[in-house]
């Protein structure tokens, strides 16, 4: 999750569906979509609906409801339990933790003909099976674990499957790739302890956030493959270490693991990182002649995105990540983290909510890709991939 805040402009959100509309996915790319299991394993729902409820069962607004779910072939979303990264030192990050987990326990008691729990790889074959829509569970920042073992317990007992080490800032267990503060020079003591527990425990590590020096630490401590649940390449988006750059996924495949492609244009393309630079440089520029309180920084967005349009990467924009990904290392290692609900109004062209899943087939499908290969992206790969955690577990 990367918040980005929203451009409020009405002239804008409405060029944005109509761009949207523009690309529409064949018949196949949409059968396949309904016959495929997706799985997306980051969608940032339940800190959505903690800022403010509702009812996702049912239509409404964000980018994943019930019925749009169900319109994109969605099957299993990986629900982010995401923890802000300032809870590390004011405290509260474990309680918060427990209050998003139950309220994704409480859809599924609203709507159990629509939604189920998946603590595992049946659960969301079996489930698929049935029609329902699989909520499994990721931690989005591993300070709630606090530098407890028994935490970590605590969590896989209620449903996580994978936990991505830090967020935004350095925390107990790993440095962040965001913080330019790099305490630990890679992972802390306690965050490579964490690494051979998860593994011992049937838990995916997701290397997501982290910094280089901790990837490559956890690529030497873990014995099984991990998951990157939503990065993008750096080899579009040059500087930004948020993104995997090909060293890291040449490691990636020698660990057997996989990238899932986050959609944020920030991530797919290096024009949508240079905007949000200009724009606060030159709001910076603002807030110095007028005053931080002037009725000119108030509406400075506005004005700005008017007269410079945000430049949305596109559906083809996502799929060369994952072209690149699969010549460099294989179509075994790539699969889809959408991070909806996390990257505010950034969405490219064509993938703006979970009803657009057929959008991206229909680009794979036209850069050549077999159904069979498709169905590995949406799903394949990361199944193999959770399916060895979980075995390894079963020997230890």
């Amino acid at each position: 999750m990367k918040r980005i805040t929203t451009l409020g402009l009405l002239a804008l959100a409405i060029s944005v569906n109509v761009s949207a509309k523009l690309y529409t996915a064949s018949e196949h790319a949409i059968e396949l979509s309904k016959q495929s299991l997706i799985i997306d394993t980051h969608i940032d729902v339940p800190y959505r609906l903690e800022k403010q409820w509702q009812d996702v069962s049912k239509s409404a607004d964000g980018d994943f409801d019930y019925p749009r779910a169900v319109e994109g072939g969605l099957n299993a979303p990986f629900m982010s339990i995401y923890i802000p990264a300032h809870l590390e030192k004011t405290g509260g990050s474990y309680e918060m933790a427990n209050r998003l987990i139950d309220s994704m326990e409480a859809l599924v008691g609203r709507a159990p003909n629509k939604f189920a729990m998946a603590d595992s790889v049946s659960d969301i074959t079996k489930q698929f099976e049935q029609g329902k829509i699989s909520l499994a569970m990721g931690m989005e920042n591993g300070s709630p674990i606090e530098g407890k073992i028994e935490n970590l317990n605590h969590f896989f007992n209620r449903g996580i499957r994978y936990i991505t080490l830090t967020h935004s800032q350095t925390n107990h267990i790993s440095d962040s790739s965001y913080d330019l503060r790099r305490q630990w020079n890679g992972l802390s003591k306690f965050g490579k302890e964490l690494v051979v527990e998860m593994n011992n425990l049937g838990m995916m590590i997701d290397v997501s956030h982290i910094s280089d020096d901790a990837f490559y630490q956890v690529m030497d401590i873990s014995k099984v493959p991990v998951i990157a649940s939503h990065s993008s390449l750096r080899k579009y988006t040059p500087g930004f270490e948020r993104n995997m750059d090909d060293k890291m996924l040449l490691a990636l495949k020698n660990n057997n693991g996989v990238i899932q492609i986050n959609f944020g244009s920030s991530f797919v393309t290096s024009a949508a990182g240079a905007w949000s630079k200009k724009m606060k440089a030159k709001r910076s520029e603002a807030q110095d002649k007028h005053g931080k309180n002037s009725l000119q920084l108030k509406g400075f967005k506005k004005a700005y995105a008017v007269k410079n349009p945000y430049p949305f990467a596109t559906t083809k924009q996502v799929v060369e990540h994952i072209n690149h990904v699969v010549k460099l290392i294989g179509i075994d290692h790539v699969g889809i983290g959408s991070d909806f609900d996390g990257v505010g109004d950034s969405l490219p062209v064509g993938l703006k909510d979970v009803s657009n899943y057929p959008n991206l087939v229909q680009a794979l499908i036209e850069y050549g890709y077999s159904d069979n290969d498709i169905k590995k992206i949406l799903s394949g790969n990361l199944l193999r991939v959770w399916q060895q955690v979980e075995q390894y577990a079963s020997t230890n």
